[in-house]
């Protein structure tokens, strides 16, 4: 039903479910066609009535924003945050934790179900984080005119939206952002830093600092004073970096120079301490990476294992205790450097890419087929693609554990994964980015 108001035409909908990516999908009335067009709706719940505003049609589908709510679930609450639904950051703060747990639970489910077509056994082994004040790494939007702003992008835009604190980022993250604040304003020559990246250790103690930079930057003096105003703000930040993007052609990386102090922490955790430097990869939630080590390493005897996508090593580094022979692989400079430091003696680090490495003729530290006790894959959120899943299952090893940011592509790379052999034996879902629809999944399967 349609109806009009100040001029713009609003619509009744339903709200069926919510999907991956933080949208309820409702849809518009049925017409001669059939089925009414799916409707995508931020910051709803399901079996809600809204009036919605229609911002986008495309051939297939729409997108909406709720004007109103008409009838609310009872499970709606009032968000923590003030600026829930207009930052990009957070989805679901509108709800209770537990009910974000079994709407991800729903959605990882239903996602493996239609794609991989898995039933999964048993029962999906769940496991919550605390849900504020987890984050130990968060990037921050800098903009340095007429007058300063830090915080985030908008919702669906690149408009900056001004931030003073930010409720699921660390006590210690957010005391650097009120430096930040407090200090901005009088950094002449900032103009060309767009961003601060704050990464924390596990205790929350200290934290390292990264700028980044306009492409043909050269403000090193200036940098140099904003990073000593920062750290006699807070004297915990222990070191201070910078990178600047670059572009040759199609290829894409980044040129990084140290500011002040350190350029790396030693992150504790339960099994391990992991050297971890300014641009390599490492977990967010500083309550869940030993639950997230446990799940992917308890357990596991093997003497032969392949890591991919091993960051700067942190199943690697736990298995290589008892492993005969493991070989990790990881794509990224600055972490492969991490790996290579944080791997005990009998450890290989591989920089290179996944795909590379498994099809070379010889690849370093290589396995033949059959000969692997346990491959563990943690691939970024575009997953491993049809080629990398047909060639890690064709490696035949014993077991092989998927570690996933992404439901959708993980229920995709399982297909030829499944086809080749495996069964899965064990689902984890690993909530390591409560108030958010992302979610982390570890997936263990067996052959035969």
């Amino acid at each position: 039903m349609w109806r009009r108001r100040k001029h713009r035409r609003l619509l009744h909908l339903t709200i069926e479910k919510l999907i991956y990516g933080g949208d309820g999908l409702a849809r518009l009335p049925a017409d001669e066609n059939g089925r009414g067009k799916a409707v995508f709706v931020p910051f709803v719940l399901p079996s809600e009535e809204i009036e919605a505003l229609i911002t986008e049609q495309r051939p297939g589908f729409a997108r909406a924003r709720a004007e109103s709510v008409l009838q609310p679930s009872a499970q709606r609450i009032v968000p923590q945050c003030p600026h829930f639904s207009q930052c990009g950051g957070c989805h679901y703060q509108h709800t209770s934790y537990e009910n974000q747990l079994a709407i991800k639970t729903g959605i990882l489910l239903e996602t493996l179900r239609r794609t991989a077509h898995l039933e999964v056994p048993g029962e999906v082994s769940i496991h919550p984080s605390p849900p504020w004040a987890y984050r130990n790494r968060s990037r921050f939007q800098i903009r340095v005119g007429a007058e300063f702003a830090a915080g985030y992008y908008r919702a669906a835009s690149h408009e900056v939206l001004s931030v003073r604190e930010c409720p699921i980022s660390s006590l210690l993250v957010n005391r650097c952002l009120a430096a930040l604040w407090q200090t901005g304003t009088a950094q002449q020559g900032a103009d060309d830093v767009l961003e601060i990246e704050l990464f924390a250790n596990a205790a929350d103690t200290q934290v390292l600092a990264e700028f980044i930079c306009r492409e043909g930057a050269n403000t090193r003096d200036m940098l140099g004073r904003w990073a000593a105003d920062l750290q006699a703000a807070v004297p915990e930040i222990v070191g201070f970096g910078a990178s600047i993007p670059l572009r040759t052609g199609q290829v894409s990386g980044e040129r990084r120079w140290p500011i002040a102090g350190s350029q790396h922490l030693i992150y504790e955790a339960k099994r391990a301490k992991y050297r971890v430097s300014a641009g390599a990869f490492f977990q967010t939630n500083r309550h869940m990476l030993d639950q997230l080590t446990d799940v992917v390493c308890a357990g596991e005897v093997a003497e032969n294992v392949l890591d991919l996508y091993s960051g700067v090593g942190l199943f690697s580094t736990v298995l290589a205790r008892d492993a005969r022979h493991i070989v990790s692989v990881e794509s990224s400079q600055p972490a492969a450097d991490d790996l290579a430091y944080n791997l005990p003696p009998g450890g290989k680090a591989v920089c290179g890419t996944a795909e590379k490495y498994l099809a070379a003729d010889k690849p370093k530290g290589g396995f033949r087929r059959g000969q692997l006790d346990l491959v563990i894959v943690d691939p970024p959120r575009a997953g491993l693609g049809e080629r990398i899943a047909a060639q890690v299952a064709a490696l035949a090893a014993r077991r092989l554990t998927y570690v996933s940011c992404d439901p959708a592509t993980l229920a995709r790379d399982l297909v030829p994964v499944i086809a080749a052999g495996y069964r899965v034996e064990k689902v984890h879902l690993i909530d390591m980015f409560p108030q958010t629809y992302h979610l982390e999944t570890v997936v263990k399967l067996a052959r035969g």
